[in-house]
């Protein structure tokens, strides 16, 4: 039984994420520690799947911390010495919710979620009556909350008097990212900041078209320095400048990237990020005297720690919208990332902060692929796509993936959950790349399904 995808078990609470699974995935966790904290998000099916997790926990022998609602972010803070367990479906419809699984602040990786899915499958029996565990109340968000102000105080200035609008999307952001940032003295202006699992304000996945409430409000008032957007859970954020428009999330990473790397001071500074991210990440990464190492979407936490198992100190790790303080802890954490760029924008200016950003045309389209062609699709492009373009670097590890002279890229990897081979590419001449990309991938996909 397969349960986890790229960010954990997540899908509609009528046939995937029930109450029946959640005791399961509880009880096969609790195999794997006798201590943990339980959190959800804001969803209406919040309060019965995190009691069924904790069900399963108790009857497993652990001892379980109900932490009630809270962001993502805040519960790995939380899991930091022992294990934790987040209710959340992060950015998708309110029919949805999912689970979460950490270890010492960090998320499980896929060995050990594959150890859970044989678990389940196996049916995990509960521990003698005598040996269930116990539970009770804790409240991290006050420590989680001045955790981070604390952190980002070391980093750039003081931004007092900076005027920022935060969309929290009626999500989990409304009980940490206003707060945090008026802590470190900005002033704050706060959309959608009530918490409610039928996300009436916007959906909860932050894209430039949900967020057209918080681009207006910003593009029309004169006093606001940027906008800030959040998903569900918050672990995501999205930046809109003071025009309006939405900022590639690849340019906040670039952005963030130099900056640890600059301010690290380690031999070997390293960054980690995914195979569809943009080389203008590695260009200022490079410029400040660092290097970025790739791993699987979905898999930061195990690309740190192969860069830290190779030597490298990891100052940074982000995937589109996603972020990583290593610093600060080794979850995605888009309250942090709020309040250290309220900070660096405080300090330089947002278009001073992106002025050395080369920022490409950028495209991706998905050819339809059926899931069973894409192993035969995906052995042929390897060879094909760089025989196609013998001027580029190719790298297969995670897709296969060029990268040309003048710093352009295009990536191919089959989709991880729909029938799709998909095309990602950043280039001057980007609809050229992509439509020459996209005809090989369609002709390996027709090899491989007439086989």
């Amino acid at each position: 039984m397969e349960l986890f995808g790229t960010a954990g078990i997540r899908g509609r609470v009528a046939d995937r994420v029930t109450p029946e699974l959640a005791l399961a995935v509880g009880r096969a966790v609790g195999e794997d520690g006798d201590e943990f904290v339980v959190g959800r998000d804001g969803r209406v099916t919040g309060p019965a799947l995190a009691a069924a997790v904790e069900a399963g926990l108790e009857s497993a022998g652990a001892n379980v911390h109900r932490a009630g609602t809270l962001p993502t972010p805040a519960l790995a803070f939380a899991s930091r010495g022992r294990r934790g367990v987040m209710l959340t479906a992060s950015h998708n419809p309110p029919t949805d919710n999912g689970i979460k699984v950490f270890d010492d602040g960090v998320e499980y990786d896929r060995a050990l979620e594959r150890a859970i899915e044989t678990r389940v499958d196996a049916g995990s029996a509960a521990a003698p009556w005598h040996e269930w565990g116990r539970g009770d109340r804790v409240e991290p968000l006050s420590a989680y909350r001045e955790a981070v102000v604390e952190y980002a105080r070391r980093r750039g200035a003081a931004p007092d008097g900076l005027r920022i609008a935060v969309d929290c999307g009626n999500g989990m952001a409304g009980l940490a990212t206003p707060q945090v940032l008026r802590a470190l003295g900005a002033g704050v202006v706060t959309l959608n900041a009530n918490v409610d699992g039928h996300f009436p304000g916007r959906e909860s996945k932050p894209t430039p078209e949900s967020l057209s409430d918080l681009r207006e409000f910003v593009a029309d008032a004169a006093d606001v320095a940027f906008g800030i957007g959040h998903d569900g859970d918050a672990d995501r954020i999205v930046i809109v400048d003071a025009d309006g428009e939405v900022v590639h999330e690849d340019t906040i990473v670039a952005i963030l990237a130099e900056h640890y790397v600059r301010s690290s001071g380690a031999d070997d500074p390293v960054v980690v990020t995914t195979p569809n991210a943009s080389a203008r990440i590695d260009e200022r990464v490079r410029a400040a005297g660092g290097r970025v190492e790739r791993i699987r979407l979905g898999a930061l936490h195990e690309g740190i720690t192969a860069a830290r198992a190779d030597g490298g100190d990891v100052v940074f790790a982000a995937e589109p919208w996603k972020h990583i303080h290593t610093s600060l802890g080794g979850w995605i954490d888009g309250v942090a990332s709020a309040a250290v760029l309220a900070r660096l924008v405080a300090d330089s200016g947002l278009s001073t902060l992106r002025a050395p950003v080369t920022e490409r045309p950028y495209r991706k389209v998905a050819v339809d692929c059926p899931d069973a062609s894409k192993p035969t699709a995906m052995a042929t492009l390897e060879a094909t796509l760089p025989e196609a373009f013998p001027d580029a670097d190719a790298s297969t590890e995670h897709g296969v993936r060029l990268e040309f002279p003048d710093a352009s890229w295009v990536l191919v990897r089959p989709s991880g959950t729909e029938p799709y081979v998909r095309v990602y590419a950043e280039s001057e001449a980007v609809d050229e790349l992509v439509e020459r990309t996209a005809d090989l991938v369609a002709a390996a996909v027709a090899d491989a399904s007439s086989d």
